[in-house]
């Protein structure tokens, strides 16, 4: 099933950032996310992960099939990696862990509470938490951030994998990952700040 946006008007702290925006997830498909700083990425993500409304338009096959993966790691920090992964896998109706813990050579750190990692090392394990998840559709934000060469290749990795089961992924990224993907440009959908009508002025969360 894909995921499909049509004709979205999204808007942060109020101000409409992005209209007119429409394109098609398909299984198997990555597709790439760009566009400059403020432009819309981080809020067109969160929108169709569910986590704040659009203004009108539409998104269809998103329900309960999404992982999303943001600027936080979503890590407990005084709970184990073992802890956090099976917390996550349980969430999600899971128990194993051991792929989440090869994709991203987390065995070594299996023990150690989360708060005590470094930042590359919980970035690992918040991308690690996608994999326990089963959840078909990854919406990931700047997913490489604090991981060093090594690790953006456990990644990009782990989303080729991901791929080939039949996932799908929307990655906002600024690096080239190396996988095979179409890429969306969201800057000529970029919306006219003034037409404030339908916004709110809810804060942004």
């Amino acid at each position: 099933m894909s995921l499909t946006v049509r004709d979205l008007t999204i808007a942060r702290g109020g101000v409409p950032v992005v209209a007119g925006l429409s394109f098609m997830l398909e299984e198997g498909q990555a597709l790439i996310l760009r566009g400059p700083n403020g432009s819309g990425k981080t809020t067109l993500l969160r929108t169709i992960a569910g986590l704040q409304p659009a203004l009108s338009g539409q998104i269809a096959g998103a329900d309960d099939r999404i992982a999303y993966a943001g600027h936080a790691d979503g890590i407990k920090a005084m709970l184990s990696v073992r802890e956090n992964l099976q917390f996550w896998a349980r969430i999600f109706g899971g128990t194993q862990i051991d792929a989440a813990l090869d994709a991203y050579a987390l065995h070594p750190l299996i023990d150690r509470l989360a708060g005590t990692l470094s930042a590359g090392q919980q970035r690992r394990l918040g991308l690690a938490r996608l994999l326990v998840t089963a959840c078909p559709v990854w919406v990931l934000d700047e997913p490489t951030v604090s991981l060093d060469t090594q690790a953006v290749t456990m990644f990009a990795d782990a989303v080729r994998v991901h791929l080939a089961n039949g996932g799908s992924a929307l990655i906002a990224t600024h690096i080239d990952l190396g996988i095979e993907a179409e890429v969306l440009v969201i800057t000529p959908f970029r919306a006219d700040p003034t037409d404030r009508a339908g916004a709110s002025d809810e804060a942004f969360l």
